[in-house]
């Protein structure tokens, strides 16, 4: 017990022991000055002046070391900078002691002056190389005990990568780094070789590399295809270096949306924030995948005020938690209840509407085809209809590809949806719709579903083996979404450019080869009901540019208001069979796929 006691690091035992040793370590030094001094044969009338110094110079550097923190130093820490304040600190110690010795000459008399310059650099030379070699003593002892580490890019990152892996934050030991920058090729970067990027294939097999890390920002495709060469490269681990709020960096793991979700390049946030700032902003189903993520853009964007309407209280709650108290308004209630959010309207005169309100998972909307008719259809006719009553400037319908040539129900109501916005009377109103395909991460999505089965060490399940769909990540479709209503006059149909479909089992294999697992199978189940090969976009090839190339407007068919509200009346208050008919005669591109199987 009593050895772990002295054995055991503590703060203080770490400041006790480094005083004691800079104690003597300058005791040593002084008595090495004056023998350099004299030629090692000090004069013994100037005993009496080393024992004078040693009695003012001793507890004066320990009180300035005290001041300028020197003892709050780790010996893991040690670095460049902490050897600067440790000169620094002798500076002032030294010059303090110079001061004394002017005011009390008599006190130290006969005294060698030039003794006070050697001793100031000997004293930094010993208690510096006391404290580094602590941590080379480490490092060195660290390197096989760590997994060796190539790094790829000479940034910034890089530097706090390889810093934070001498330091033994992490462990990693940082054998070389790569670029394709002629300029640093050649040189050391934080004391590590920079290599041409053309050598990375000879280093990993030389320096027997174990794990890489990319430290510089790449393209989607250069990093998908630097990720694909190193894996045949037999390089397991590979991560990306990011940087968070702190500024400080961290190692990731490589997520299948660094690979393959699409990133526009044109988003104008000036032109959301014009549309945006100022105003009171309505949206629907606020506290769903695309609901929420619209909710914190529109307050990124500078609204007056959001007003959150959802059905859910835990998805509202939670958004609601997320957002300036300042600027929300939560309400629970139902697209369905007019009445309700007819109070919603009058109550905080929205200048603009976001409608995501809506079920969208097919097979739940399969076998339940009167609630998705009523939540989908009747829910946007109530916020078009109330938003056109209460004056709002702008509606705008968040729609699916799945509405494009429908093969279910979901797809079916989102389409009459869009007919809806398209030909209700809107006066003032403008109203238009943006339509786009599958988001990464959004609940019900397959990512989320493939993380959890390889989580739990299940086979992945696929429908087919030919299902593709379009991906883009959450953030940047919410973004193109107000990007286009900013644009709109009302009436339009945007389309989103969601770049090149994904088969589905290419993107269940990816996952599984960033997991890492060998164990894990890809299973086919068969088509679910209403489920098609692929998503299309575009209803026909009349699609026009606009003057983003990610958004596209379609030219919607003229539909007679008066016919469509007559059918959709009719639509409500038939029975299941019946519906699924007046749906086909209403959107007359639908083909139920109710069983489809293989």
């Amino acid at each position: 017990m009593l050895l772990e006691f002295f054995f055991q690091p503590t703060s203080k035992k770490r400041i006790l022991f480094f005083v004691v040793l800079d104690l003597l370590i300058s005791l040593a030094t002084v008595v090495l000055a004056y023998l350099l001094r004299f030629n090692f044969s000090i004069v013994p009338t100037f005993y009496d002046s080393m024992i004078a110094m040693l009695s003012v110079l001793l507890p004066l550097k320990i009180a300035v070391f005290f001041v300028f923190k020197i003892y709050h130093i780790a010996w893991r820490f040690f670095g460049l900078s902490e050897y600067k304040r440790i000169i620094l600190a002798h500076v002032v110690t030294y010059g303090l002691f110079t001061l004394i010795y002017l005011l009390f000459t008599d006190y130290f008399a006969p005294f060698p002056r030039s003794v006070i310059v050697i001793d100031m650099f000997l004293s930094i030379f010993f208690i510096g190389f006391l404290r580094i070699a602590k941590r080379l003593y480490l490092e060195n002892n660290r390197v096989n005990n760590q997994s060796k580490m190539l790094i790829v890019g000479t940034t910034d990152r890089a530097a706090d990568i390889i810093k934070s892996a001498l330091r033994g934050e992490i462990d990693y030991h940082p054998m070389a780094v790569v670029s394709e920058d002629k300029d640093t090729i050649g040189t050391y970067f934080s004391n590590i070789r920079v290599y041409n990027r053309s050598m990375m294939e000879t280093l990993i097999g030389e320096l027997e590399i174990e794990m890489v890390v990319i430290a510089e920002k790449l393209a989607q495709n250069e990093l998908d295809r630097l990720f694909r060469e190193l894996r045949a490269l037999g390089v397991k681990e590979i991560k990306v270096a990011q940087i968070f709020q702190d500024n400080k960096t961290t190692l990731a793991d490589i997520s299948i949306e660094d690979l393959l979700a699409r990133k526009p390049q044109d988003l104008d946030r000036i032109s959301i924030a014009n549309f945006i700032a100022g105003k009171v902003v309505l949206i629907t189903g606020a506290g769903g995948s695309i609901g929420s993520e619209l909710s914190r853009q529109v307050e990124q964007f500078g609204a007056k005020q959001i007003i959150l309407l959802d059905n859910s209280e835990f998805n509202l709650y939670a958004i609601n938690e997320e957002l300036d108290a300042n600027k929300t308004v939560a309400v629970m209630q139902n697209v369905q209840e007019r009445a309700m959010i007819e109070q919603t309207f009058a109550r905080y005169e929205p200048d603009i509407v976001i409608h995501a309100a809506a079920y969208k998972h097919v097979p739940l909307c399969e076998a339940n085809i009167k609630e998705a008719i009523f939540n989908n259809v009747v829910g946007t006719k109530n916020v078009m209809d109330l938003s056109i009553k209460y004056g709002v400037k702008k509606v705008v319908l968040i729609s699916t590809d799945k509405a494009v040539r429908p093969t279910n129900v979901m797809g079916t109501t989102k389409r009459i949806c869009e007919l809806y916005a398209h030909a209700v009377p809107s006066g003032e109103t403008e109203i238009v719709a943006v339509r786009f395909g599958n988001v990464l991460g959004s609940s019900g999505s397959v990512i989320p579903k493939f993380k959890a089965q390889i989580e739990r060490g299940e086979n992945i399940t696929v429908t087919h083996p030919e299902i593709t769909r379009y991906f883009m990540m959450i953030p940047e479709a919410c973004q193109l979404v107000l990007q286009a209503a900013s644009i709109a006059k009302g009436g339009e149909l945007f389309i989103l450019d969601m770049g090149e479909p994904i088969k589905i089992v290419d993107l269940a294999k990816r996952m599984i080869e960033l997991s890492g697992r060998e164990d894990i199978e890809i299973v086919f189940t068969g088509l679910r009901a209403g489920e098609k090969l692929y998503e299309e976009l575009l209803i026909d090839d009349a699609d026009l540019k606009t003057e983003y190339e990610s958004i596209m407007v379609s030219q919607n068919p003229p539909v007679e208001y008066d016919a469509l509200l007559t059918k959709i009346e009719k639509l409500l208050n038939a029975h299941e069979q019946e519906a699924l008919k007046i749906l086909k005669e209403i959107v007359p591109e639908f083909h139920h796929q109710s069983n489809a199987k293989g």
